[in-house]
Parts: structure tokens; sequence; C-alpha cells
């Protein structure tokens, strides 16, 4: 259909970060430090708890991903980044390119701060391929030292770059500003636009809403929306501008109130210019996330050379700050994911992308190992702190099921999980890995599932535990017990689990993508060689390792960023 006859409609949900970093699990707003420290340059980068095959840049710090796409041939990842220190401050839009979403080169900043519409600070945005194929940036500009905000566009200098390496931000900016019914300083990041119906003929000139697309009351500021669409049958991803056929769309937002990222799935009414969430779908800080650990301002993109969907996600410290600039970084960006729509229509699959299996190498495998209770199983022969672990356990009866108390909560699986520890016994659990672990246990990282009944069904808890994590004694880090509940049927007494250990990330995977934690940790014996990987048991009822998978994982081949 042609461009004359559909127009670019484009989000605006509210963010706000400004001078706000979030560690310990609490908001810090110390401007005066933050001024202070935001240039120190770091004389060297300590590297114990580097990650070895997530995407991290030599030093400084990183937040949000912004703007992925795929163009001719070439992925590209922006990110906000600083280059004069390991706190957030000078932010600019850094710019780095890929063959395979795995080796990656660093190119030049693509948007920094240059012109009066943008001199205060380049901050997040999306990326948007429009028709005749020609990549734009919507992105928000900081125009004074109030935070006032404004939207902005940039076009790449020369299409026939592959690398994209230039940008242009066109003196017509900024394209949108907001009125005096929007709070100016929580006026940011501009999700990716589609074809639809209202709003902007040309990408210039754009007519605001009479109503949001959606709103919920009481939630907060909401952050780094998304929103797409999922096909009902089968795993291909669509194009942000599929509106019809046997779609849903996914809302997503990035809550500042809680710094989780919440999703609902529902109906997209073109007609109504609304989206209207699933019946059955909580809308809130209840409801269902991409990640239940560390994880933070995604940014998904459709990638045609593969028709998929593909999520990247931020992962903050869990140190202090000041750990950070002794350190020279902080952040990384979490391996990319697919999303597809789980066959029952009721929440999403996240999976890490298939090319990460490029950089397995030892690989280890072990089958129908019994684990009683109390007995734990080392697993050697592979590097344990930079691997990949994939387990199917398996268990004979559900009959010691705990029974789930009516006084929890049904939403709050992470107060459940520092209720009922690894080291809490069970009668179905708790039973997983033990990540990250030093020979003695004095230091370890356990991710494990435990199984409730409630009535006529059962419940399945799923942990990320990093609260003996490290014998680090540092009031300033964050050690949670990560969780969320695991929507699965228990009928073939099976549980699968994958984690990706990574010196200082844990990202984990129970039951195929159903639900994920990430965990930063930083131990201070389990690391390099001296790290340690078990499978575990400490319920009575006995759970048998029908099939565990393990592989050290290289590092990518080029990793200049």
């Amino acid at each position: 259909m042609e461009l004359a006859n559909y127009k670019v409609y484009w989000v605006f949900p509210v963010f706000l970060f400004c001078f706000l970093t979030f560690n310990n699990g609490v908001v810090e707003a110390s401007h005066k430090v933050y001024l202070n420290l935001q240039s120190v340059s770091p004389v060297n980068v300590n590297q114990v708890h580097r990650t070895g095959y997530h995407f991290q840049p030599t030093k400084n710090w990183i937040n949000d991903p912004n703007g992925p796409m795929y163009y001719n041939g070439i992925y590209h990842l922006f990110y906000q980044y600083n280059p004069k220190g390991a706190v957030w401050g000078n932010i600019v839009w850094a710019h780095s390119v890929s063959k395979d979403l795995i080796n990656w080169e660093k190119v030049e900043h693509a948007i920094i701060p240059s012109k009066p519409f943008d001199q205060y600070g380049c901050w997040s945005g999306s990326a948007t391929i429009l028709p005749g194929n020609k990549p734009v940036i919507m992105y928000t500009g900081i125009i004074d030292k109030n935070n006032t905000q404004v939207q902005n566009y940039a076009v790449p200098a020369n299409l026939s770059d592959p690398y994209l390496r230039v940008w242009n931000k066109p003196d017509n900016n900024p394209l949108v500003v907001a009125d005096e019914s929007i709070n100016m300083t929580a006026f940011r990041d501009p999700t990716t636009a589609w074809l639809g119906r209202r709003r902007s003929r040309d990408f210039k000139n754009w007519v605001k809403a009479k109503h949001p697309l959606h709103t919920v009351a009481g939630t907060g500021n909401w952050e780094c929306p998304d929103f797409f669409p999922v096909s009902v049958r089968g795993t291909n991803g669509l194009d942000t501008s599929v509106l019809r056929g046997n779609v849903k769309h996914v809302l997503k937002v990035s809550l500042d109130a809680t710094r989780y990222e919440y999703y609902t799935i529902g109906t997209y009414d073109t007609k109504k210019d609304r989206y209207i969430p699933g019946k059955d779908m909580v809308d809130g800080w209840k409801g269902l996330r991409y990640d239940y650990g560390n994880f933070y301002a995604s940014k998904s993109f459709f990638d045609p050379a593969k028709n998929r969907r593909v999520l990247w996600g931020w992962a903050n410290e869990s140190d202090a700050v000041m750990d950070d600039i002794e350190k020279g970084w902080a952040g990384i960006q979490l391996i990319p994911r697919t999303i597809v729509l789980d066959p029952s229509g009721k929440q999403l699959l996240q999976w890490p992308i298939e090319e990460l299996e490029t950089l397995r190498g030892n690989r280890v495998e072990l089958r129908n190992n019994t684990l009683e209770k109390g007995e734990r199983l080392e697993i050697k022969g592979i590097t344990v702190a930079q691997a990949d672990v994939e387990v199917i356990f398996s268990f004979g009866s559900l009959d010691k099921a705990e029974p789930f108390d009516p006084s929890w909560d049904r939403y709050d699986a992470q107060k459940l999980c520092s209720q009922k520890g690894s080291t809490v016994q069970g009668g179905v659990g708790p039973f997983g890995l033990l990540t990250l672990a030093s020979e003695n246990l004095e230091e370890y990282t356990p991710v494990f599932f435990r199984i409730f009944k409630d009535q006529d069904k059962h419940i399945v808890l799923m942990c990320s535990d990093a609260t003996r994590s490290s014998l680090a004694d540092k009031s300033g880090t964050y050690r949670p017990s990560f969780a969320g509940f695991v929507d699965v049927d228990l009928a073939d007494k099976k549980l699968s689990l994958r984690s990706l250990i990574d010196h200082s990330v844990v990202e984990s995977f129970g039951a195929r993508g159903k639900t994920c934690i990430t965990s930063r940790v930083y131990p201070t014996l389990a690391i390099y060689e001296n790290a340690h990987l078990y499978a575990f048991n400490n319920g009575t009822e006995t759970v048998k390792i029908e099939c565990l998978k393990a592989w050290s994982m290289e590092r990518p081949g080029l990793m200049n960023h």
C-alpha cells in the first residue's frame, strides 16, 4: 500500500532518568557527586568481573540499548555511553556494528550534543526503516539545564556506507515539543514508528493524538516503551508495521518506580487508535515481566534477515558507584534474545539468539544422574566462570510438593524466594544449579526451582539468589533473591533450565524461556579457574538429571567496542 494512504505514527510515553542511578535497590540522586565524578577517566580498568562474551565497552559507563536495527546486511546497535567516566553523564549515542550479533566493531559515535536542540544531552530513542529502505533515528534531546526534553531526528549522511558511520541532525529539529499538558522534564524515549492511519505522512510533521495509546493509573513514570506485533501462529517475527492477520500486540514499559519491565499482550484497535490488553492480563506492577532480575531499558527490533524479533536489554551494576569508578566501567548489554508468543497466547517466550552457540567450546554431557536429598554433583571439564549450561531435571512424583500457603502473595515471587532459599529443605525442590561457586561454598549463586501444590494445581517457583554470591564486605552491593513463577505444565514431571554464566552475570531461562532471571554478582573466591559449578537437590523427592550439556564459552573474535 502506498505511503500516501498510510501515515507514520509514534508512541511517546514519558521517561524519567535525569541524574538518577539505581544501585542497591534504591534510587540515588547525588547531583553534586555525579557532577564531580562523571568525567573521571580510569587509569586502569579492573578486569576481574568483566564479562567475556557479553557486549561491553572497554571502559566507562553504558546504559540503554538504543535503535537496534538490521540494514543492508549489517546489524547496528546504538547505546547510551559516557566517554569520560564510569558513572552516568556526558551521554552520547555510541555505535557498534556486526554481521552476526556476536562479533562487534565500534565505529564513530552516531549522535553527540552539538545543536541547540540537544546541547545538554542526547538521550534514548529508536530507529525506524522508512519506505525506500531509509533508516532514521528519533531520539530525545535535552535543551537546557532544567532538563527540558524534545524529540529530534537524525539521518545517515551516506546511505552507501554499509556501517552508516556518520549521522546528520537536520536543522528543522526538534520535531516534537511537549505542550502545556505534559511534564517537559519527563518526556522522552520515542519508540519505533509504524505505518498507521494517523499522526504523520512524512516523519517530519506530527499531530498529537487526542488520547494516549494506552494508560494505567497508579503505575508511576513509564520509561523506554516498546510496541510491536507478534504472530499468533508460528515463530516468525513481524515488522513493526504489521497490523492485520493472525497477530497480537505487545506493549512493554519500564517502570521507574520499581526499576523492572512489564508487558501485556493484547489487541491494537487501529480505528480507535487504542491498545487493549487481553482480559486475563495484569496491567501494572504485578504483571508479566521480560525478566525478573537485573534487566532494564530494553529495546526490540525486527530482523528481516532471519524473520525474527530480537530483544536487547541492559543490566546495570549491583555494586556501589565508587566501586564502578574503581573498576573503570559500569553496565553491560545482555545477550540478545528472540521473542515469540507462547502457544498458550498468555505470555512471551525468550531465548538467546542462535548465533551465541558459535562461541561454544569444550563440552561436557551428563545423563541419568540422580540427586538424593542434600546431594550435589560438580560439573567439571569446562571453564565454569564463562559457560553455557543446559539441563533437564525430572522427578518421579509430585506428591511431596509443599502446600502453597494462602497467606503468601501469588505475585511476590521474590519475597517467597527470600524465605524459601536454596538451603531450605523442601519436598520437590529446591533443585537446580550452584553457579559461580567457591570450592567450599563460601560463595555461590544458586539458580533453582521449587514446586508447591495449591489445591488441584501446582505452582513452580524459579529463583536466582545473589545473597551468598560474594564475601566482599561492601555495604553498597545489592544482593537480592530474584524470583518469578513459571507457568508450565508438569504432566511429564520435567523442568528445563539454561544459564549463561559470564564472570559477573548469570542469565537464566526456565522452561524454554517462560521465565527469565538475570543476576549481577561479584565473587571474590569463585573467579576464573577457581569458580565451580554444581547441580544440587535439597528436596526430599529424588531428582534426576535427565540430560545436562555444558560448554566453555569463547570470547568473540572481534570485540572492538
